[in-house]
């Protein structure tokens, strides 16, 4: 009788190794599929499909999806400048999205018997695979061998290392999960909110020298999105990557992140995210001086909500599809260029300039002298936007 065949979501780490094992000793055909959503180099991603073989996988696929990542979700991230908590960009949420979009196709193609990933029972990953799988291919059976046997990482370590698997010390502690829009650390020291987290552990996330100098970079969008870094033009992922290795040495976009998870528990994280932050403001900024500000009172409250169901797992909620319409109407004028510097362990947008740029001194210098209206205007206007304030204020008053 032949064996059963499975497709799992594969990363090389810890936890989708230990699931190889796990699935071959009962009985399942394994096939490993690696959706590289940024993080890797061509070396590492050969590691990792040497490692799926040796571990015993039938068959092995890499598949480029960063500028489908970048598309699809990263996109209207910056669009929407979504920062969860105010700091933190959904480097994971998006890339567990596609990563898991793809695997679901290729177990719908393949015809398997049942489709599997190595998220853990207490994070926001598990939901976020099981609900592309439930809504994609609905009906094969899903095997989450981690969650299932809740394990430690400490025991998954041995079991690997009594297979001959070498897998860093390190990821008995921590995991870190490297993507396109950035990294994430967990484990270890995140677990208390008290507790500051190590730079050593940063610094293997860096792995990049730092430099002294400040460096301006120029970011050029174009309808919101960004196309060019100091006039060269980049594709998204390749912008991201080189402006992202310029942060990392000056040690910006480093930050600690405590928010509030799928499953209701509160979370902390460190992250590295620089080239997700600098886009994120340095969009901001060329915004304000493109749209008026109730363009972007709407289209923030929004981005926030579209944040929030993205992080959730609601990926295929229509209402975001109805968000991204709003925010691509949005960005019709936002183009033009920021010029960030970037310094030890701080940026700042220095300026922005647009062709489209509403901040114009043939309309008034603020704070100096008007041109489209007179004093006598504003007097008028500052007694008419009284009346509702003075009306309530005067009916309450006692007589």
């Amino acid at each position: 009788m032949a064996n059963k065949s499975v497709v799992l979501a594969y990363s090389g780490g810890l936890d989708t190794s230990y699931c190889v094992l796990y699935l071959r000793e009962r009985g399942f055909d394994v096939k490993t599929v690696t959706v590289d959503t940024g993080g890797f180099s061509s070396g590492e991603l050969k590691t990792i499909e040497a490692r799926a073989i040796s571990l015993g996988a039938a068959g092995h696929e890499t598949v480029d999806a960063r500028q489908e990542v970048f598309d699809r979700y990263v996109s209207y991230q910056i669009k929407g400048n979504i920062l969860r908590g105010d700091v933190y960009p959904l480097a994971v949420a998006a890339e567990r999205v596609v990563q898991a979009s793809i695997v679901a196709e290729r177990a719908v193609r393949a015809g398997v018997d049942a489709i599997a990933h190595g998220s853990t029972g207490a994070g926001n990953d598990q939901v976020r695979f099981d609900v592309v799988f439930e809504v994609l291919c609905p009906g094969i059976q899903i095997i989450t061998p981690v969650r299932d046997e809740s394990l430690s990482r400490d025991e998954e370590y041995a079991r690997l290392r009594d297979h001959g698997v070498d897998i860093k010390p390190s990821t008995r502690q921590y995991s870190i999960n490297s993507g396109l829009w950035g990294t994430t650390i967990g484990g270890g020291e995140t677990h208390d909110a008290w507790a500051e987290i190590p730079q050593h552990v940063y610094e293997e996330a860096l792995s990049t020298e730092p430099v002294g100098d400040p460096e301006d970079v120029v970011i050029g969008f174009g309808a919101g999105i960004p196309v060019s870094l100091d006039g060269k033009e980049l594709s998204g992922p390749d912008l991201i990557a080189d402006l992202g290795s310029r942060c990392r040495s000056h040690r910006v976009g480093l930050g600690i992140h405590v928010g509030d998870t799928v499953l209701g528990i509160k979370g902390r994280i460190a992250f590295e995210a620089g080239a997700a932050v600098v886009l994120i403001h340095a969009h901001r900024e060329l915004e304000k001086i493109t749209t008026t500000s109730w363009q972007r009172f709407w289209k923030d409250h929004a981005a926030e909500f579209y944040g929030k169901l993205l992080h959730e797992a609601q990926p295929f909620e229509p209402a975001l599809r109805d968000i991204e319409a709003l925010m691509d109407k949005s960005q019709e004028r936002v183009s033009g260029e920021a010029r960030v510097r970037l310094g030890s362990s701080h940026f700042e947008v220095t300026g922005v300039r647009s062709p489209h740029s509403m901040m114009d001194r043939e309309s008034g210098i603020y704070g100096e002298t008007p041109r489209l209206w007179s004093g006598q205007d504003v007097r008028g206007y500052g007694k008419i936007v009284a009346v509702p304030s003075r009306l309530h204020r005067e009916a309450g008053s006692t007589r």
